[in-house]
């Protein structure tokens, strides 16, 4: 509890009387005091009447997970017990401070005065991963006659675990992208693709010709044609740089974060196609090292290993980890990394491991583009300031795309794509790679 806006102002009009009486009509101290004594007995009987007519009930839902990138919704129900609501109450709480309450650190849960339940909701946007608390709910409402904020105090003590996004997977976006690789009744083969025999089938007009099987033809006497579907049973691996770079912020959320979701997507995907999925991940030196399996039965425990991914301060060591990696595959694989660099001197220990790499495996770069270095390139004001950072961006951008053109040289697919692009780019990406038999 503490003293409203209304009852500061009275103090101090009545302090300003008191002093100005007492100096010109000092005989004037009894009607002084009377006033003093009106304005406590009147603020008294506020409290008095607010704390017996506004006693409620308050009911907190907070969801137990939800998806970094998300809103997830922290619902505050009050239940009056006695008499009626206050006419607005004002809400707050106290939270980790990864959990970003929507628009306003004090948003407003205004209920007209009743005997009715009011609700209100939070929206808290999930921008790391990780287990965070909710700890404390405080409510404000005004007294009956507004001479006093009342404060109250409930403990939460409810945690949220921010999880990996996985909604593409949920919504099944991925499986509408990579149905036709997909095996079943809705099998869809790209005619003159693929190297694994499927079956045979009789010669129809539109056919191709080239795929008529002619020594069975010749034993049955019809036209019969080779069926061939994109091969099975491929080795992915999943390879994620966790090191400081990865750790900046790209459009609101780490760059850690959208290389996780666009990873578990296409483990989801590569799941419904028949491969095998890893996992690997290093920064300074190697991390987790998680054998493939069959996507599907690999997704679950991916999304384990990825949700305790730690955000880490410390450079990557590309030698070390991409070595490590290179020890660890027995064979040829489809390699995944998800990486960064600053600038071409920093990205050339990386290309070197890189090229390692793909003497053996097909390999897939994936970076990050940054939005506002586009824009930067073109500034809407020419100052001296903007022209400043026109150039700097104009030769970061460049000097990514040398990096990139480089890795092409090399046999590397790469991918620089915007953060919202990357996980529908990469699906398409690795739909192009198994339809044309890269790997």
């Amino acid at each position: 509890m503490r003293p409203s806006s209304y009852l500061i102002a009275f103090v101090l009009i009545l302090a300003a009387v008191t002093v100005f009486t007492s100096v010109w009509w000092r005989d004037m101290g009894y009607p002084l005091v009377g006033m003093w004594v009106v304005l406590a007995a009147v603020t008294a009987g506020d409290l008095v009447m607010s704390s017996l007519s506004s006693r409620m009930k308050i009911e907190f839902e907070l969801p137990r997970q939800g998806f970094v990138g998300h809103i997830a919704r922290f619902t505050v129900g009050i239940i009056p017990e006695k008499g009626a609501l206050p006419r607005k109450i004002d809400i707050r709480i106290d939270l980790s401070p990864e959990l970003v309450v929507g628009e306003s650190r004090w948003p407003h849960a205004a209920s007209d005065a009743g005997e009715k339940p009011a609700r209100a909701s939070l929206d808290l946007h999930l921008t790391r991963r990780g287990q965070y608390a909710v700890d404390d709910l405080w409510l404000k409402w005004s007294s009956r006659l507004r001479l006093l904020d009342i404060i109250a105090r409930m403990p939460v003590r409810q945690e949220i675990a921010v999880q990996p996004d996985i909604s593409p997977v949920l919504s099944g976006a991925i499986k509408t992208q990579i149905l036709p690789l997909e095996a079943g009744q809705k099998d869809l083969r790209l005619r003159g693709e693929g190297s694994e025999f499927h079956q045979l089938r009789e010669f129809a007009s539109g056919m191709d010709p080239r795929s008529i099987d002619w020594k069975r033809s010749a034993r049955v006497r019809s036209l019969v044609v080779r069926e061939m579907r994109a091969e099975r049973n491929h080795q992915v691996i999943l390879c994620i740089d966790s090191g400081r770079l990865m750790a900046e912020q790209i459009a609101g959320f780490a760059k850690l974060d959208r290389a996780i979701n666009a990873a578990l997507a296409m483990c989801w995907g590569a799941g419904l196609a028949g491969d095998l999925v890893g996992f690997y991940s290093f920064d300074s030196r190697p991390r987790l090292f998680v054998p493939a399996s069959p996507g599907r039965a690999a997704f679950p425990r991916l999304q384990t290993v990825c949700a305790q991914l730690r955000y880490e301060t410390q450079e990557s060591n590309h030698t070390l980890g991409l070595t490590h990696l290179s020890g660890r595959l027995k064979r040829r694989s489809l390699i995944v990394i998800f990486s960064d660099f600053v600038d071409t001197i920093t990205a050339e220990l990386m290309i070197e491991n890189i090229q390692v790499l793909a003497r053996h495996h097909f390999v897939v770069y994936v970076a990050l583009r940054d939005p506002m270095l586009e824009k930067l390139v073109e500034p809407e004001e020419m100052s001296m300031d903007a022209v400043a950072r026109s150039v700097a961006a104009r030769q970061i951008l460049q000097e990514r795309r040398a990096v990139m053109e480089k890795l092409g040289r090399l046999g590397v697919l790469c991918l620089d794509s915007t953060p919202e692009a990357l996980t529908s780019d990469l699906i398409a990406r690795y739909i192009e790679i198994k339809s044309g038999e890269m790997i």
